[in-house]
């Protein structure tokens, strides 16, 4: 199987031309495998490119732990480069087919190279049953929840994935690492959900951890920077317009008061290809 390592901010997956290759199988067990650190590749997960009757490709997503997601941002930038970069659909505006839909996406190229790209996301998902979570409000805002001996104030927010995120003074390991695979995994969110830990540094600006649904800490998670967008104007803490630094960089997020839409901004980088054996 021909595979590409791609980095989104550092949310890395190993990506399958599957206009090329057959689907595997199997996916979620050949993203257990791909993903190890130590006896595969070393990835976030794999994404399926694929052929699309609605779109110019498609979008499959699946975590390290093999549970197949609805929606990766930094993913979706990374599909997009790769669709124009090797020629699948060569257009600087690109509509692909996901889990949330078909969603649109704008290219910054440069020497014939995509190197970023902006995304729009469409309109956050704020009712609690489609999030999903069993926490009141259309959404939760600022809602606390008992989870590790702690109490967190949390807003729920969906971008075709769920996220619940956690405005707080101080990000550590403690935090990320210790509340959250509970906050993950709490009984309010039914389908599990993403863990965003977020330091406010100004109006427009924040720092971000995120403990990611299936994977564990990633270096950047693109629908979650989106949800915390939301979530900060939502709770009064952040402007629309905003830069979240994230362990593996900088995105730039838009929560359009035009259309209600979220803008996400970041780069997308191939790393290396090469062949994974067969079973």
């Amino acid at each position: 199987m021909r595979f590409t390592k791609m980095q989104g901010a550092g949310n890395d997956y190993v990506y399958v031309n599957c206009f090329q290759e057959p689907v595997p199988a199997d996916p979620a067990k050949v993203s257990i495998a791909v993903s190890d650190r130590h006896f595969g590749i070393g990835s976030d997960g794999m994404i399926l490119i694929c052929p699309s009757e609605v779109a110019d490709a498609k979008m499959r997503m699946f975590n390290a732990d093999g549970s197949e997601s609805e929606m990766c941002g930094n993913g979706l930038r990374c599909v997009a480069k790769y669709v124009y970069d090797h020629g699948i659909a060569r257009k600087p505006e690109l509509a692909l087919e996901t889990g949330r839909g078909i969603l649109h996406v704008k290219l910054d190229v440069q020497n014939d190279k995509a190197v970023r790209a902006t995304i729009d996301m469409g309109e956050p998902i704020l009712k609690s049953e489609m999030i999903p979570t069993t926490l009141p409000g259309d959404p939760p805002i600022n809602h606390p929840l008992e989870v590790g001996g702690r109490t967190l104030h949390v807003t729920c927010v969906s971008m075709g994935n769920p996220h619940c995120i956690s405005f707080v003074e101080e990000l550590d390991d403690a935090l990320v690492h210790g509340i959250g695979p509970l906050v993950e995994k709490h009984s309010v969110f039914p389908r599990r959900v993403n863990a965003e830990f977020i330091r406010i540094n100004s109006r427009t600006d924040a720092t971000m951890r995120v403990w990611e649904r299936g994977s564990g800490e990633t270096l950047a998670c693109g629908t979650g920077a989106c949800a915390v967008c939301v979530a900060g104007v939502l709770t009064g803490k952040m402007d629309r317009k905003i830069t979240i630094h994230l362990l593996g960089g900088d995105l730039e997020l838009h929560w359009s008061e035009a259309d209600n839409h979220v803008y996400m901004t970041g780069p997308a980088v191939e790393v290396f290809s090469g062949e994974w054996p067969s079973e």
